[in-house]
C-alpha cells in the first residue's frame, strides 16, 4: 500500500487533483507530485460574470483557472480545463434559486461537491484512468472494513464535513483528502517552500456565484417575480407591515425586517405560498424535531435497522457550531432528529449532518436536508392557526 491506501508504487499510481486555483487543492497537487504520484490536475470553470471572476477569494472562474494553470506549470504536471458552466446552472444555480424562493435557506455549496464535483468529475478521473480524486477538503477518511469513512480534520477550524455529508460509499471509497491531517498553516508554508505563488491567496467566503453573498440580488435577477411584496404578520395573527420580497429575509433573522411592536422580533417562517413574513419572540424560534429529506446514511448498518428507541449521535445544523448530541429516529421510510438542546433559527433547506461523537475526530455518519420542523407546542399552534387562516381566505 501506498500513502493512499492505494496497492503499487506512486508512480504506477495515477490520481486526479481537482485544481480549483487555490492554496488548499494547490499543495495536495504538490504533495502528491513530491510523493511521485502520476498526477494529473482538473479544474472546473463553472461560472464567469465578469468583475466577479477577479475578487479575492473566488475559486473556479477566471482568475482562478489562471493560478490553477501557473500552480501546474510550477509542479510540471498536465493540466485540464473543463468548461461545467451549463451543468452547474442546471444542478446548481437553479436548484438553489427555486429553494430559496420557496422560503428554503439552500445549501449550494453541498449541491455541488454532490453533482458536478463528487459525480461528474469522479467521472472524468476515472476516464482519464485515475485511481483516486484527490481534493484540497479539510476532511480525513481512512478504512473501514471493506470501505472508507470519513472523519472530522484535525483542524475543527478548517472543518468542511458539514458540506460534504451526501458524499457516497461509493465516492468516499475513490476520494482522498491529503489535508485531512494538517492545519491551514502548514498547508500555507508548504505552498511557500514549494515556490507557488498562491501560497498567500485569500480563502473563498462567499458562495461562488454570489460574490458579495448578496443573495437577494441574485434571485431578483434570476427569478424576478420572486421578489413580490406582501404582509409582515406576527405569530399571534397581527400584519404589522409590508416587505418587498421573502426572498430578502432569512429565517432567525432580527436586525433589518422593517417593522416595530415594542419588542424584538424575529422571522420565524417563511411563507412562500402567501409572501408572507412571519415574526415572532426569539422563544418561537425553537427547534426541537427536525424531519429530513434525501438522507444519505453513511453507518455500518441500514436506516431500516435503527430501534425504535432511536440512536444516540450528534448533528450539525450550521457549518459554524460544534456536534450537539441528537436522537435519530427512521420509520416507515420517514427519518427525523430529535434535539437534546433547541436550535433556534433552523430553516427548511438547510443540512443536518450526523455524527458518532462530539470530538475533532468523530465519523461522519450522514445526514439531510432539513425538510420541516417542530418548535415548542404552543408556536406550532399559533403558527398552524395562521396557515390555516391563510388557507381559510382564499
Amino acid at each position: 500500500m501506498n500513502s493512499l491506501d492505494l496497492p503499487g508504487r506512486p508512480e504506477d499510481t495515477r490520481v486526479v487533483v481537482a485544481m480549483s486555483g487555490g492554496v488548499d487543492s494547490s499543495v495536495v497537487a504538490g504533495i502528491l507530485k513530491r510523493e511521485g504520484y502520476d498526477v494529473v490536475g482538473v479544474t472546473l470553470q463553472l461560472y464567469d460574470h465578469g468583475a466577479a471572476t477577479h475578487r479575492a477569494g473566488s475559486c473556479c472562474a477566471g482568475q482562478d483557472i489562471a493560478d490553477a494553470k501557473r500552480v501546474s506549470e510550477t509542479l510540471g504536471i498536465p493540466h485540464y480545463v473543463l468548461d461545467y458552466e451549463r451543468r452547474f446552472k442546471e444542478a446548481v444555480i437553479d436548484p438553489f434559486t427555486e429553494s430559496y424562493v420557496a422560503g428554503e435557506t439552500p445549501i449550494p455549496c453541498v449541491s455541488c461537491n454532490q453533482t458536478v464535483k463528487f459525480a461528474d468529475l469522479l467521472q472524468t478521473a476515472r476516464d482519464l484512468g485515475a485511481d483516486a480524486l484527490a481534493t484540497g477538503h479539510y476532511i480525513r477518511s481512512a478504512p473501514n472494513g471493506a470501505h472508507r469513512a470519513m472523519y472530522r480534520p484535525v483542524d475543527a477550524d478548517r472543518d468542511q464535513s458539514y458540506f460534504l455529508f451526501a458524499t457516497t460509499q461509493e465516492q468516499i471509497d475513490y476520494l482522498r483528502f491529503p489535508l485531512g491531517g494538517m492545519p491551514k498553516p502548514e498547508v500555507r508554508k508548504i505552498a511557500e517552500e514549494m515556490g507557488l505563488t498562491v501560497a498567500k491567496k485569500a480563502d473563498s467566503q462567499d458562495i461562488c456565484f454570489v460574490p458579495q453573498g448578496k443573495y437577494s440580488d441574485i434571485i431578483a435577477r434570476l427569478k424576478p417575480k420572486a421578489a413580490n411584496p406582501g404582509d409582515i404578520v406576527h405569530i399571534d395573527g397581527r400584519v404589522l407591515g409590508r416587505h418587498e420580497g421573502i426572498i430578502r429575509y432569512t429565517v432567525g433573522q432580527r436586525r433589518g425586517i422593517g417593522v416595530a411592536c415594542g419588542e424584538p422580533l424575529y422571522v420565524v417562517y417563511l411563507d412562500a405560498d402567501n409572501a408572507r413574513v412571519i415574526v415572532g419572540p426569539k422563544e418561537a424560534l425553537a427547534t426541537h424535531k427536525l424531519y429530513l429529506r434525501n438522507v444519505n446514511w453513511l453507518g455500518d448498518y441500514p436506516l431500516s435497522e435503527v430501534p425504535a428507541e432511536g440512536v444516540e449521535l450528534y448533528s450539525k445544523v450550521r457549518s459554524t457550531r460544534g456536534p450537539q448530541p441528537v436522537q435519530l429516529h427512521h420509520r416507515n421510510g420517514q427519518t427525523w432528529v430529535e434535539l437534546s438542546e433547541g436550535e433556534s433559527g433552523v430553516a427548511p433547506g438547510q443540512a443536518c449532518v450526523l455524527y458518532s461523537d462530539d470530538t475533532n475526530t468523530a465519523r461522519v455518519m450522514g445526514g439531510g436536508f432539513i425538510e420541516r420542523s417542530e418548535r415548542n407546542p404552543q408556536s406550532e399552534a399559533m403558527l398552524a392557526r395562521l396557515m390555516a387562516s391563510a388557507v381559510a381566505a382564499e
